[in-house]
């Protein structure tokens, strides 16, 4: 079972509430994202602090239902 694009944003919801998200499948096969996040939680974190958060918030998905997710995040 695939993870969908909405799947994706509701996990990234659960741990940072205020989050604006933005996903592009980038093959069409719901297997390979680019998440673009902003959050007020990333201010004064670094970028692998940031993506930490998110990989957390997918948690045991990573590598398993989901493959590949691109990350770009910024503070809002």
């Amino acid at each position: 079972m695939k993870l969908s694009s909405e799947d994706i944003v509701e996990m990234i919801k659960k741990k940072l509430p205020d989050a604006k998200i933005h996903i592009e499948d980038l093959r069409g096969d719901n297997d390979h994202y680019h998440a673009t996040i902003e959050s007020k939680k990333f201010k004064g974190l670094s970028k692998v602090q940031q993506h930490k958060i998110v990989y957390d918030a997918i948690g045991h998905h990573m590598g398993t239902t989901l493959h590949a997710l691109m990350l770009t995040t910024k503070e809002q």
